[in-house]
């Protein structure tokens, strides 16, 4: 399609173009139907909402590790039951390290010692402005999440056979045979083959050679969502 250096305009780029689609030389790009690309819109969302959510989370380390609050090297979840009542005392003013490790539930509680350095921090009005808001946004966030994942499954329920094919592929759960669903449909015969597939996909190395050689050759972009699961 590149036109000769130094000659490449927007207008002759369409003649170009024209002439490759009246010759038949053009192939038609994958559009799944209907059905599938408003299936497509609830699974991106979601997607967007757990990277929201992931962000939000680390917008809530950072903030304490700059409050010296060290409550991640010794607590798994920061956000379970025992580090969210933690964090929930803390934003409410609570400053006593005795007090907040009292917090702590089941068998984080012989840890108390550790929670009570961790907890040691100096913080100040406006992290604990900080930290209310960023776990209210954080319940937002899963509520939307968990509002988007109830539509996605009634919608899946008329592809359950295919979610249940995928699921045999090992490390595909439900939300990646969702996802994968969403961006490729459930009709291949628009693929030729696998390897078709896994090229529109972008998952083919490319294919340079020189003298006999093989050079380094990066891979297409493909469908970055389907990429990423």
């Amino acid at each position: 399609m590149k036109a000769v250096p130094g000659r490449k305009t927007d207008i002759k780029d369409s003649e170009w173009l024209a002439d490759l689609l009246r010759h038949g030389l053009l192939q038609s790009s994958f559009i799944p139907p209907k059905p599938i690309r408003e299936f497509r819109d609830l699974t991106r969302y979601r997607k967007s909402l757990v990277a929201e959510r992931t962000q939000e989370v680390n917008r809530l380390q950072m903030l304490l590790e700059g409050a010296n609050i060290k409550l991640a090297s010794v607590v798994t979840d920061v956000l379970g039951k025992s580090g969210r009542a933690m964090l929930e005392a803390l934003a409410a003013g609570e400053s006593d390290a005795e007090e907040l490790a009292a917090l702590a539930r089941g068998r984080l509680r012989t840890k108390i010692p550790q929670l009570q350095q961790a907890l040691n921090g100096l913080v100040p009005p406006r992290h604990r402005f900080l930290v209310d808001q960023i776990l209210t946004n954080i319940d937002f966030l899963e509520g939307a999440i968990a509002y988007v994942q109830q539509e996605i499954e009634q919608r899946l329920r008329a592809h359950q056979e295919e979610v249940e094919l995928l699921q045999t592929i090992p490390a595909v759960k439900a939300n990646a045979a969702a996802t994968i669903i969403a961006e490729i449909g459930t009709d291949m015969s628009r693929f030729p083959s696998a390897k078709h597939l896994a090229s529109w996909a972008g998952g083919c190395p490319g294919n340079k050679q020189s003298a006999g050689k093989r050079l380094k050759n990066g891979i297409t972009k493909g469908n970055p969502y389907l990429r990423a699961v």
